[in-house]
């Protein structure tokens, strides 16, 4: 079977595409997978995305940040910019998504773990499409 593609986007690759990514593949609906990317990553997975991981039960430590390229944007079916204001960047794939999620990396932890949880509930709603087969 072919592996579709949804990639997640924002500038650093190190909170809110991270997030979005551990959530999709925990929760993939078969024959998808969830990919992340940024345009300017970070050295590192932002520390606070990690702890608020470990509380739902993912462990995100080992995961790496990724520059945003061609084929990655060629690869997925889907992409979803998860980032807000004028730095997010322009995608061409096929289908795009924008949804504006704030920047949760100089929030207080209690601030970021809202920014998590409505990662959480989009992705649901976009695997919940995406098993419906209809287009997100």
């Amino acid at each position: 079977m072919l592996m579709r593609h949804v990639l997640f986007v924002c500038v650093e690759n190190s909170f809110r595409s991270q997030v979005a990514e551990a959530y999709f593949n925990r929760y993939a609906p078969v024959g998808w997978k969830a990919i992340s990317a940024g345009t300017r990553p970070a050295e590192n997975v932002h520390p606070m995305a990690v702890e608020l991981m470990k509380e739902d039960g993912l462990d995100i430590s080992k995961q790496k940040t990724k520059p945003l390229n061609r084929e990655l944007q060629d690869l997925a079916e889907i992409a979803v910019i998860v980032c807000s204001g004028s730095s997010c960047p322009v995608i061409h794939s096929r289908k795009v998504l924008k949804w504006d999620i704030p920047d949760p990396s100089s929030m207080s932890i209690d601030e970021a773990r809202k920014i998590r949880d409505e990662l959480k509930i989009r992705v649901l709603q976009l695997i919940n499409h995406l098993n419906k087969n209809q287009s997100p």
